[in-house]
This record gives structure tokens, C-alpha cells and sequence, in this order.
């Protein structure tokens, strides 16, 4: 079981007499999404080349940009870094409240901020900031106790209150994902977050199951007896929050989602009851993955895709643009790409020096997870249109920077874990 074995680390720490040898930079955590970078901006071209736009370019020339930075990154020690955690975590709730005010809006959401001559999604800054302020408060607590999780939960539930009501429902819920790993990497039981997960169920349960609710609640108050020591309290807690989540059910539905939020649920499970509205990105998305076949039409060669046939196929829906021109076996490519990467990024946890590091880079492994999973469900119809990007491929700036900061901290991990060995 890898869970808590970063407990038993102590702080390291690491001298200037350390070398870093060069050859390391070759690393797969920066050669594989520097090649994600490459294809996708083939594909983004591909989309868009009827018309006059550079987003490719765009693309590529932030993902040389995103390397470099990973590069530099790597070489500062991620315990110098911790003094400015909590400055960085306030600036980016900062910017996040800044948005209600002077956000740019862009089909309903809104979502950016504009500094003159760019603009950038505070949300996707977030969520480095949420990890980062996360493994400070957790690198020397266990999660033994309901007392344990208060602090990472008023961490948490501002920037997701904050990215929920812009609205940004995809981002929140990677911002709960990477909270349940980070809290699971920190022993938290997995009964916990399962009873905490199960919310979910229990809603879809009320709006289209609600007899289940009779057995599925009492079902959670045993679960919740057997996975802690005050076994009554915390039944009685446990069994009160999902009375409370069916309670608030209604209400949420009726006042906490958008109606395209809502389209996009119902049409989940049938798009073809509007194949002209909000089910035809799902429609299109699985018949240009399906029209590319085994070994695609061509880079550059999609029909579907260069006739603009999925909106916005550049940014959520690229996917679709790589199914139909490299088919089967470049969806199995870039599929095995990102399994190499993410079981880098977790072999790179388990070995961290600290706990701090160790959580930083579990977290990382979490939002890229997490992306990546949903993506692909998203593309093929097995889940909800939810607008959360493919990592690296998606085209998106202020992410594909944040994604290469985000690997420049794990190669800096890994470097000096390499290094604590060989001396």
C-alpha cells in the first residue's frame, strides 16, 4: 500500500554542493509533453485551416515557453519555495474575486482576466495554489480524526467556492479530486472519502431513484460506523449530511446550475434528444473518433474536422480531431504517453525526500489524472460535456504554462531525490 508511506520521510535538506547533471532535462516528464504540445498543435492547425488564425502557433510557441520554464524550475529546491505559498495561495484567491468584477465573459462563463496585452484564467492558477497551500497544512498532519480535516477544508472551500459560481463546474470538481487525493495520500481513511464521493450518488439517486434512498443512506451510516473510532457520532453525522444532500438536492438544481449545465447532464445520457443543439457536441465528437478508423484519415486530412463540424474542437474537444486523422493507434499512442507520465509522476511522489514534495507532486498526479480521464470520457460520450481540458493538447495558455510549472516542480523532486541517493 503506497498510502502514507511520505509519513515516514523527514526534511532534507539540500545543499549548493549538489550537482544536477544536464542529461536529466531529457527526462520523459519533459520530453512527453513537449510532444502532447507538438501533435496537438498539428491538430489545432488542422481545425483551423480555413481560416486565419494562429492558434497553433500560439500553442507551440507557449509549449517551448512552458518547457524552458520547467527547465529553470527544477533547479530551485521546492523548500525555498515555501515561504511563498501562502502569499502565492492569497493572490490567487485575489484574482479569482477579481473576476466578478472585471472578468471577461465568454459564453456565459466568466472566466478570465485581462492584463492589456494578454489575458489568463485565475481559476487554472488555483489549482496550483490549492496543492501547494494543501502539502504545507498537511506535511505534518495525519487525518486520524474529523478535527484533522477542518484546516484543509477551509483551504479548499473558498477557491472552490470562488471557481464554482463563475461558473466553472469542471475546474471544482478537479478542485475536490486533488483535496480527496492529497487528503487519501495523508491517510485519511478511504471509507471517508468514499462516504463523501457517495454525495453525488445519493443526489442522482433522489432525481431519478428516490425508493433507493431507503436503503442507500442507511448504508452509508454503517459504513461510516465501521471506519472510526466514535462509531455513533460519526454514524448519526454521517447518515445527517446525505439526509442534508437530498434536502439541498432540489435547490441546487433549481439555483446552483446554469441551464446549459443542466442541458448538458440531461443530454449526457441522450443526446439525441436535441442531435441539434446542446447533444451535438457529443453526436459529432463520436463520429469523428469512429470515422477515423484504425489508422486515421491524415494529419490534416479530417473532414469532419476541417469543416468545422465540432465547435470549439481546438480547446475541450481535440481529441476528436486526433481519433479522426490518426485514428486507433494515434488515440493508443497519446493514450500510452500519458500513462508513462502519470506513473512517472507517482514513482516521483513515493520517492520524495519530504512530505512536503511528496504532496505536491501527488497532487499534480491527481489534477492530470483526473483531466485526462474526463477528457477522454467526455470525447467518446461516456461522460457529461464538463469543459475540462486534455492536458497539453487542449489549447489553453494560462494551462499549458501551469501544467509545465507543474512538471518543472515534479523534475525538481525527482532530481533531488536521485541525487539524496547517490550520495
Amino acid at each position: 500500500m503506497v498510502k502514507g508511506i511520505f509519513l515516514q520521510k523527514k526534511r532534507v535538506n539540500f545543499t549548493k554542493k549538489s550537482v544536477i547533471n544536464r542529461k536529466n532535462f531529457f527526462s520523459p516528464l519533459l520530453i512527453i509533453p513537449l510532444i502532447l504540445v507538438i501533435i496537438s498543435s498539428i491538430l489545432i492547425k488542422s481545425v483551423q485551416r480555413e481560416f486565419l488564425q494562429t492558434d497553433y502557433l500560439n500553442h507551440l510557441l507557449t509549449g517551448f515557453l512552458g518547457y524552458f520554464l520547467a527547465v529553470l524550475i527544477s533547479y530551485i529546491p521546492l523548500e525555498r519555495i515555501r515561504k511563498y505559498v501562502i502569499p502565492f495561495y492569497l493572490c490567487s484567491l485575489l484574482s479569482l474575486l477579481l473576476i466578478y468584477f472585471f472578468g471577461i465573459s465568454v459564453y456565459g462563463a466568466q472566466r478570465w482576466l485581462s492584463l492589456g496585452i494578454f489575458s489568463f484564467q485565475p481559476s487554472e492558477v488555483a489549482k496550483l495554489s490549492t496543492v501547494l497551500i494543501l502539502a504545507l497544512s498537511l506535511e505534518r498532519r495525519t487525518i486520524a480524526s474529523l478535527k484533522d480535516v477542518i484546516i484543509p477544508f477551509l483551504i479548499v472551500v473558498v477557491p472552490w467556492l470562488l471557481i464554482f459560481f463563475q461558473p466553472d463546474l469542471g475546474t471544482s470538481l478537479v478542485v475536490i479530486v486533488l483535496t480527496f487525493v492529497m487528503l487519501y495520500w495523508s491517510q485519511m481513511p478511504i471509507e471517508w472519502i468514499l462516504i463523501l464521493v457517495f454525495c453525488i450518488l445519493t443526489s442522482i439517486f433522489f432525481l431519478l431513484f428516490p425508493n433507493l434512498l431507503f436503503i442507500w443512506i442507511p448504508f452509508m451510516g454503517y459504513l461510516a460506523y465501521r471506519s472510526s473510532k466514535n462509531k455513533i457520532i460519526f454514524s448519526i453525522l454521517t447518515i445527517t449530511l446525505h439526509s442534508f444532500v437530498v434536502f439541498l438536492t432540489p435547490i441546487f438544481w433549481e439555483f446552483g446550475l446554469k441551464d446549459y449545465q443542466k442541458d448538458r447532464l440531461i443530454l449526457f445520457l441522450d443526446p439525441s434528444r436535441d442531435p441539434l443543439g446542446g447533444g451535438y457536441h457529443l453526436l459529432q465528437s463520436k463520429i469523428a473518433i469512429g470515422s477515423g478508423g484504425f489508422i486515421g484519415t491524415g494529419l490534416l486530412q479530417g473532414k469532419l474536422t476541417n469543416l468545422q463540424f465540432i465547435p470549439e474542437q481546438h480547446t475541450d474537444f481535440i481529441f476528436s480531431a486526433l481519433g479522426e486523422e490518426l485514428g486507433f493507434v494515434g488515440c493508443i499512442f497519446v493514450i500510452f504517453l500519458f500513462f508513462i507520465l502519470v506513473s512517472q509522476l507517482i514513482n516521483v511522489s513515493k520517492n520524495a525526500r519530504t512530505n512536503f514534495e511528496s504532496l505536491i507532486v501527488i497532487g499534480i498526479v491527481s489534477i492530470f489524472l483526473f483531466q485526462i480521464v474526463i477528457n477522454l470520457f467526455m470525447t467518446i460520450g461516456l461522460g457529461p460535456v464538463t469543459g475540462i481540458p486534455l492536458p497539453f493538447m487542449s489549447y489553453g495558455r494560462t494551462s499549458l504554462l501551469i501544467n509545465f510549472i507543474s512538471i518543472g516542480l515534479a523534475l525538481s523532486t525527482l532530481l533531488r531525490s536521485r541525487t539524496l541517493r547517490n550520495q
